[in-house]
């Protein structure tokens, strides 16, 4: 049963070849056994998991059905979940318990959809490794010797070994295609505002964005449904009709316009990862595509300025866990001022503490428009240039990272080594675009993804094309040794 799909699941379902109370006990079992090598999961929700199991085999009895009805999920730990721990990864929230469900989690939960717990994440999503968390670092299970990525590497280490089908994601910088791509996953950003963000605990506010992650396009088409569409509590939503992404998987590529962006392929790139990304362009243009290089000339200023405005929102929006309300607090402060000290400095890891110190410098009087400014000005431009490009072409597609997993501990010395790894995901984000990595190769046993990007609100374009490639490949049925 752990190697079926969603799509697979909700076949079965339907046709009562097993019931989701069986495939949950299972899912748990397997959780039980084989998760102390990955630690994915912070948290474990049985109890809830085996009663919303009895509740969607209560609702397909009566007659209802449902992609999702019955189907085991997790969810990144920083999605409240209604008296359920949700930690962000921290020390900080490692004691709150949240008092109402996000939006996310609501959807899914109406749905039918069966939660068995919250996965491991990168201290408030800031990492691209999830060695930052509080609970210590999550394992590739390609190899337990390599970081999954982050910072949804846990959602995506559990994906991959089989724990579970499919799970939630949030993606700030490529938290959710860089763990894609180094577990052999396909991973999907939508366009921002297509999922709420009410109660989903925010890193930059003008960047994250929830979304799927699960082995196949058709799956990731699924998940996306339940947690697509406007929501009156979250102003950055959008109220766009939401289509049916399951239905649009079967167009042809035919005459399909794919632009590779000639700055894609620089010094910092491993050129057997370029080797599989022009293999994957050949692929689709089998398919009928049709392949032209293109330039993003701004790219080159992506890392700067994403590392500016997205430290400068952490500040604001971490500015609330002083030990006051909720969270952590320090052990017998002397006076408000030993209190916020205190419980900030034990409460936050050290790169939730760097990005505060370098988002609050950059927010501070005489430097703010030497730097936030000129970021956002930096990320207009890089805007333009994707809008440019898609005067020419229908998606772009290049590789999701520049190399495949590194080992654990590798980067830890050097976080600009590893903010380097987010380069071809992190203008999706600056520019708000939907995007979406999948299994494209492996190199030296490990993972690679391919990164494709469409103009805004097309998520059904993207897993178009993913699903036809997947439909000709076989790189996205591999599974780790030992899983």
């Amino acid at each position: 049963m752990h190697q079926l799909t969603l799509a697979e699941i909700a076949r079965g379902l339907a046709d009562k070849k097993f019931s989701s109370e069986e495939l949950t006990k299972v899912l748990l079992a397997r959780i039980a056994q084989l998760d102390p090598q990955l630690n994915s999961f912070i948290s474990l929700t049985e109890d809830l998991a085996l009663t919303q199991a009895k509740a969607a085999d209560a609702r397909r009895a009566n007659g209802e059905s449902g992609a999702l009805l019955g189907a085991p999920i997790a969810h990144k730990d920083l999605f409240c979940t209604q008296g359920i721990r949700t930690s962000c990864g921290s020390k900080m929230l490692d004691n709150f318990k949240a008092p109402y469900d996000a939006t996310v989690v609501a959807k899914l939960a109406a749905a039918g959809a069966v939660t068995l717990g919250k996965t491991n994440m990168d201290e408030f999503a800031m990492g691209s490794a999830n060695e930052s968390s509080y609970y210590g670092a999550v394992k590739n299970p390609w190899n337990l010797d390599c970081v999954p990525g982050g910072s949804s590497g846990g959602s995506a280490a559990a994906v991959a070994a089989r724990l579970l089908p499919a799970a939630t994601g949030t993606d700030t910088g490529g938290s959710i295609r860089q763990p894609a791509a180094l577990t052999n996953l396909t991973g999907l950003k939508p366009t921002y505002g297509r999922v709420s963000r009410w109660g989903m605990i925010a890193y930059a506010s003008s960047l994250d964005q929830g979304g799927p992650l699960a082995r196949t396009a058709e799956d990731c088409a699924i998940l996306l449904q339940g947690m697509a569409g406007f929501d009156p509590n979250d102003s950055t939503s959008i109220d766009e009709p939401v289509p049916d992404y399951s239905a649009s998987l079967n167009g042809s590529l035919q005459g399909l316009r794919i632009g590779v962006p000639k700055e894609y392929f620089s010094a910092g790139l491993d050129p057997r990862i370029a080797d599989l990304v022009m293999a994957s362009v050949e692929e689709l243009k089998k398919l009928g595509a049709v392949v032209k290089e293109i330039s993003l000339p701004n790219m080159q200023h992506a890392i700067p300025a994403y590392y500016v405005i997205a430290p400068a929102e952490a500040s604001s929006n971490l500015s609330r866990f002083d030990g006051v309300r909720f969270g952590y607090r320090c052990e017998d402060p002397k006076n408000l001022e030993d209190l916020y000290k205190r419980s900030r400095g034990e409460g936050f890891g050290p790169e939730v503490q760097r990005r505060i110190m370098v988002g609050a410098y950059a927010l501070s009087a005489g430097y703010y428009d030497a730097y936030y400014l000129k970021a956002q000005k930096i990320r207009r431009l890089i805007k333009n240039d994707f809008m440019a490009a898609f005067n020419e072409v229908d998606i772009i597609l290049g590789p999701t990272t520049p190399n495949p997993a590194w080992k654990l501990g590798a980067k830890n010395s050097d976080p600009v080594a590893a903010y380097l790894e987010d380069v071809y995901t992190i203008t999706a984000n600056l520019a708000g675009l939907p995007g979406l990595s999948m299994p494209a190769g492996f190199v030296d046993g490990l993972p690679v993804g391919v990164q494709l990007l469409a103009p805004y609100f097309q998520e059904g374009r993207l897993l178009n094309v993913a699903h036809q490639y997947q439909l000709n490949t076989d790189w996205h049925t591999r599974t780790p040794t030992g899983f």
